[in-house]
């Protein structure tokens, strides 16, 4: 991965974060592009301070112009892009009758709207070099889903819907598009008021774990892609 640009959507999140610091111990540049500007300068600075090499950008996935002049400045500033890693999203575990239309709205413009527009951006360039990985985490709800899970469902098996055909209009590109379908990950997804749902922390994956399973998806030698996989505790299996 040495001095391949790993552009992070959502950088900020645990498992992105995660995945930002791992790559940049194996010679990566990785760039943190976020709504919080503030956690992801820091992020990179930590990134910087170990050696690595890291840069943070601004970054609203649900705002056409915001998505644009990110990768604009990506590719002005580093040259290209090499991998997409689009780690961002919302959660709502809740029954319908229960669910505020707005916030619903909100789950899928994130989700879905925002992968759309971010994966449409950074492709443009994947597409002009013929070349290019990218990451898309519909997680384990966005392969089967569960009670509680209808908006949430809906906006991850667009994911997977879209990437899936992704793979068809790019295909004599050489663009690789992996799904990782995870079951439960420790990070703030949890603390979301509207994730009504009791966990143990200490039983789900790590971002850590995550990471290395993004980055062997990455790292697979051409002409290999690993398009789809699944990984989850053992107390929380779908199948």
């Amino acid at each position: 991965m040495n001095d391949k640009v790993v552009l992070i959507a959502g950088g900020t999140g645990g498992i992105g974060s995660a995945t930002a610091r791992l790559f940049a111990k194996t010679g990566a540049k990785i760039v943190l592009a976020a709504r919080n500007r503030e956690k992801a300068d820091a992020i990179a600075a930590e990134i910087n301070e170990s050696g690595g090499e890291a840069w943070a950008v601004d970054l609203d996935v649900t705002d056409v112009s915001s998505v644009y002049k990110m990768t604009d400045t990506v590719i002005k500033e580093l040259g290209r892009i090499d991998v997409l890693v689009n780690a961002f999203g919302t959660g709502m575990i809740q029954g319908i009758m229960d669910v505020d239309p707005e916030k619903a709205k909100n789950v899928l413009e994130v989700n879905a709207f925002g992968t759309i527009l971010v994966t449409q951006a950074v492709l443009r360039h994947m597409i002009s070099e013929k070349s290019g990985k990218v990451i898309m985490f519909p997680g384990i709800l966005g392969k089967h889903a569960m009670r509680n899970s209808s908006v949430y469902s809906a906006s991850k098996f667009a994911v997977t819907g879209f990437t899936k055909a992704l793979v068809e209009e790019t295909r004599r590109h050489n663009i690789g598009f992996s799904l990782l379908y995870l079951g439960g990950v420790a990070t703030e997804f949890w603390e979301n008021p509207d994730v009504d749902m009791k966990v143990q922390a200490d039983k789900m994956l790590t971002p850590e774990e995550v990471a290395k399973a993004v980055y062997y998806a990455v790292t697979q030698p051409s002409p290999a892609v690993l398009n789809e996989l699944v990984i989850q505790p053992d107390s929380h299996q779908m199948i």
